[in-house]
């Protein structure tokens, strides 16, 4: 194919790509990054196609394009996708801070991907020590994944690493993967020895040495491990395909904050939301309960469950409760706390680390941090609070929903709708 003919068919597939990621994943986190870099991409091609820069036929076929494709083909394939090329951090073994882009979040935050373009021969030879300098080998990266991992639990749970291959690649690889925990989906493909000679395989251990000092580790190099193979692309021994069936173990306790008792005793949340009242806010609350319901969200999610609230939050949401409260909610209240297990503050150790600010006061702090402490997923309507923890580091367990006040002590003057 000549460089024209292949530089169209490169302009119109990332064409198609951004339009189709365009309709992907709408408001998704990370979604208009994926649009970005596939413009720019498209910008690139536009200037080598009006000439403004020259290239080998080679460079179109090595851009970014596949990778952006096997992103796409990734997100398409999984349920509940949350994120789209995010950064995570995490500590390395000797504790200094690293970040890791992962290509798809999925699964609600229980599954992370890693989308693979480079061709299975790439993958293998730079597994055994003979890639490029500079090129780190895929078990690398595999641990590097597991690693930022188990230290970004979601409800209590280490996310799934998947590494989705859509070139390819070699079964002693998959074995490698598989043996420390990442999930692998796309074509298996055969390997077969090779002869190596003496010479070359001295260089290759010599370099091997040399990248270890350079690292600064000893790392124990199972990409030297022999007799050296190479790929046999023709013989594809299976194929692993999406969609991924992901084993979630649902967390069996709550913890209800301030936010959460006040909505699920609100007069609201029981049928009297046909009202205008004189506050704005209370009437935006009344016409948020008429389109979509609160109760019946907060009962599925509590169903079956282990109920707690720390001293911090009843004791807060009774003061609330007798100073507004009426006759209804409050019998209601005492319904509900007598479902509770009511636990001493105890708030986590991470959750002491926090720097207090307007939005991260003590209270939520002890509210928050005992959740935390009880392995349970925090109810509330504070998203204020969450979001201003997870800027400090400190991602919690929560279950968010709309909030309800309370109401049944303002009806006598808001006026039926």
């Amino acid at each position: 194919m000549s460089l024209k003919a292949t530089l169209q068919q490169r302009i119109s597939s990332t064409q198609a790509l951004l339009q189709q990621v365009q309709q992907l994943c709408p408001g998704v986190e990370g979604h208009q990054k994926l649009c970005g870099k596939l413009r720019a991409e498209l910008r690139f091609l536009r200037r080598v196609e009006c000439g403004e820069l020259q290239v080998k036929e080679s460079h179109l076929h090595s851009t970014n394009l596949t990778h952006l494709t096997a992103i796409v083909d990734s997100a398409q394939s999984l349920d509940h996708v949350v994120a789209l090329l995010h950064v995570f951090t995490y500590q390395d073994a000797s504790g200094r801070r690293r970040t890791l882009l992962v290509d798809v979040v999925a699964n609600g935050g229980h599954t992370w991907v890693k989308a693979v373009g480079r061709k299975a021969e790439a993958l293998h030879n730079i597994w055994q020590g003979r890639g490029q300098f500079g090129d780190k080998s895929i078990i690398r990266q595999a641990e590097e994944f597991l690693q930022a991992s188990r230290q970004q639990p979601v409800h209590y749970q280490h996310p799934h690493v998947v590494f989705a291959f859509y070139n390819g690649v070699s079964s002693p690889m998959v074995d490698r993967l598989r043996d420390m925990g990442v999930l692998v989906r796309g074509d298996i493909v055969a390997v077969s020895s090779v002869k190596v000679e003496e010479e070359e395989l001295a260089e290759g251990d010599w370099e091997e040495e040399e990248e270890e000092e350079r690292d600064g580790e000893e790392h124990a190099y199972e990409e030297a491990a022999a007799p050296h193979t190479q790929v046999d692309r023709g013989t594809v021994v299976a194929h692993l395909e999406f969609p991924l069936q992901v084993e979630v173990e649902e967390c069996q306790r709550v913890n209800l904050d301030i936010t959460a008792l006040i909505t699920y005793v609100s007069s609201l949340s029981h049928g009297r939301c046909h009202l205008t009242f004189r506050e704005p806010v209370l009437t935006e609350q009344a016409a948020q309960e008429r389109h979509e319901k609160i109760l019946p969200q907060l009962d599925a999610f509590m169903e079956g469950k282990q109920l707690f609230a720390c001293r911090a939050a009843v004791h807060d949401f009774q003061v609330i409760l007798d100073t507004l409260g009426g006759p209804g909610e409050k019998e209601r209240a005492h319904m509900l706390l007598s479902r509770l297990h009511l636990v001493d503050d105890q708030p986590s150790e991470r959750t002491k680390r926090l720097t207090p600010s307007a939005k991260i006061n003590r209270r939520s702090m002890m509210i928050f941090g005992t959740g935390d402490s009880l392995r349970a997923v925090t109810m509330t309507a504070n998203s204020r609070f969450v979001r201003a923890a997870a800027n400090q580091g400190v991602h919690y367990s929560v279950f968010i929903h709309q909030p309800r006040a309370l109401t049944e002590g303002k009806e006598w003057r808001a006026t039926p709708l």
